[in-house]
């Protein structure tokens, strides 16, 4: 029996799991926290010292973890940049997360290659804060010393495959990364070294693509490290998703995102063209508003949690007695419409009561990623079923409400760290040549059944109300 292992670095800890290399079978964890500073407000920082990625790494790992791995798969955040000098040094503590600091930075690249289409043809992204790209500008912009003393860029899992490999003179990174940088194209698997001059102010040392069955290398102790990949990619591998199938996340905003055999341009920007860790492609869109709108309508109701507006939603019926909420409390990124507000619509005697507006919020959270999902749709990406990820996926409301709506099977899957999963398949795969067959995740499945009728006509309602309130702001 062999055994590998894959560690998820994300933005707040570190996991490990040890699994068979035949089966998938979680034999072993680890966890530590990164030993991270609490920001004002409690927020996550924005600068971080990558060295803390290899502590909470160590502790992770501790009390013999890894023995007897054969091989280990890295995941981690995605969009965290790490600037290194000539000498492979940081220059400064990474830029990660959402970094509203480079909100005016991704503005500037935006203008400065001629408009969002350009950007979206380039490299299949328009940068938004996020985006590495959009970091170096803002470190041109604010921090010249340092980005005069850039050499070489890597990202999260680039770099702790390079820190695991001893610092090598080769530096590599895998297409799901690459992808999401905004200075590479998933398209044609070439970098845009001109777009990192052009928000860095001079060239840099990339690090080399490699394929998703290759190994990045090898310890001294015989150690074989696989490719790396971004948190994204690597739950979406270790969840099984293939041609077929959706993956829709409920945080407080939104995401889908689908497998598909092709890099996907489009000129609105709406679609992020991410590749995957197969080999395929993973186009992502997002939206602004997904669990803020529960929380917000449940605080509306004077209520403690979501579990509480879900029962109460479950009173209703579906079509909330001909409520709609069009759920743009922060504005919306699909459909762009960065300065909108929440629109409640439907409004009379018998519809005002507790229930239906609970159950509008779940309708008009889910009605707005089913347009999303109709992004892709539109595109001609084949969805067969939905993974519904996040914890609000586990609420009665949002399972009886989904499959109907979305018009297709919604799978649920059971909690577990699919990231550090797939990173364990991947090192696997660059273990044994072969791409493992392991069992899916555990899953509750629900079908539309005959509420799909039903689930059209509400879908219906909500399309004419975003219609009748702003007016082309969809073009599928």
């Amino acid at each position: 029996m062999g055994i590998v292992a894959g560690l998820d670095s994300s933005p707040d800890f570190t996991r490990i799991v040890v699994c068979d290399t035949d089966t998938g079978a979680v034999l072993k964890q680890g966890y530590a926290p990164h030993p991270l500073e609490n920001t004002e407000g409690g927020g996550r920082p924005t600068d971080v010292d990558p060295q803390a990625w290899l502590l909470s790494l160590g502790e992770a790992a501790g009390g013999g973890l890894l023995e007897g791995v054969q091989a280990i798969g890295v995941s981690a955040q995605q969009n965290a940049l790490v600037p290194l000098d000539q000498h492979g040094n940081t220059v400064r503590p990474a830029l990660v997360g959402n970094d509203r600091r480079a909100q005016v930075a991704a503005v500037d690249l935006i203008d400065g290659l001629g408009g969002r289409e350009a950007w979206a043809q380039s490299v299949g992204c328009v940068p938004q804060a996020p985006h590495p790209v959009t970091k170096l500008r803002w470190l041109a912009k604010n921090e010249p010393e340092s980005a005069r003393r850039t050499a070489a860029l890597l990202q999260a899992p680039d770099w702790l495959v390079w820190q695991l490999l001893g610092r090598p003179a080769r530096r590599t990174t895998d297409r799901g990364g690459a992808s999401g940088t905004g200075y590479w194209s998933a398209a044609s698997g070439t970098y845009r070294p001109d777009l990192v001059e052009m928000a860095l102010g001079h060239q840099a040392m990339l690090p080399e693509v490699i394929g998703p069955a290759e190994a990045a290398g090898t310890t001294p102790e015989g150690l074989l490290i696989s490719a790396g990949t971004g948190e994204t990619m690597a739950a979406a591998f270790g969840l099984g998703v293939q041609r077929g199938d959706a993956v829709v996340s409920l945080g407080a905003s939104g995401s889908v995102m689908a497998v598909h055999h092709e890099a996907l341009v489009d000129a609105a920007g709406n679609i992020t063209s991410l590749a995957d860790a197969t080999g395929m492609h993973l186009p992502v869109v997002h939206t602004s508003n997904a669990v803020r709108v529960l929380r917000g309508s449940a605080e509306m109701l004077g209520l403690t949690d979501l579990e509480e507006l879900s029962a109460l939603a479950m009173k209703s019926t579906p079509g909330a007695h001909g409520l709609v909420l069009l759920p743009y409390l922060e504005g919306e990124k699909t459909p762009n419409l960065p300065h909108a507000a929440g629109t409640l619509t439907g409004l009379r005697r018998e519809s005002m009561k507790p229930e239906h507006l609970a159950r509008a919020a779940f309708e008009g959270m889910l009605c707005g990623l089913g347009d999303a999902l109709d992004v892709l749709r539109g595109r001609g990406v084949e969805v067969r079923r939905v993974f519904l990820l996040g914890a609000a996926a586990e609420l009665p409301a949002v399972q009886a409400a989904a499959p109907m709506l979305f018009g297709t099977q919604v799978v649920v899957p059971q909690p577990a760290d699919y990231a550090a999963i797939g990173a364990a398949r991947q090192a696997a795969w660059a273990l044994t040549g072969q791409l493992p067959l392991w069992q899916g995740a555990s899953a509750q499945v629900f079908e539309p059944g005959e509420e799909l009728a039903v689930g059209q006509a509400v879908r219906q309602q909500y399309v004419t109300v975003r219609e009748q309130s702003h007016p082309g702001a969809f073009a599928y």
